[in-house]
């Protein structure tokens, strides 16, 4: 398997080329970094963001499950017709 397979076979599989899934990826740890301190802040004062984090989780989860368009890849080996992760 070619070095550049590594970087671009994932990717592709999800219709992206590698910089596409980088700015998604970097979005996504972004905003799970935020529901991580929202559900930490709630932890301690119950009463803040009670429902900030699972919002931001369902959003996410909008994005990369429910409305992805993955592609069936050609490439031998790869699995057909699935999303592992982002």
């Amino acid at each position: 398997m070619a070095l550049s397979t590594l970087f671009t076979e994932h990717p592709s599989s999800v219709n992206e080329t590698y910089f596409e899934h980088m700015e998604m990826s970097s979005t996504f740890s972004f905003w799970l970094f935020v529901a991580g301190f929202c559900a930490l802040v709630h932890a301690i004062f119950p009463f803040m963001f009670e429902k900030t984090g699972s919002k931001i989780i369902n959003k996410l989860h909008g994005r990369m499950v429910a409305n992805r368009v993955v592609r069936t890849s050609p490439l031998p080996g790869a699995k057909n017709g699935t999303v592992s992760g982002v």
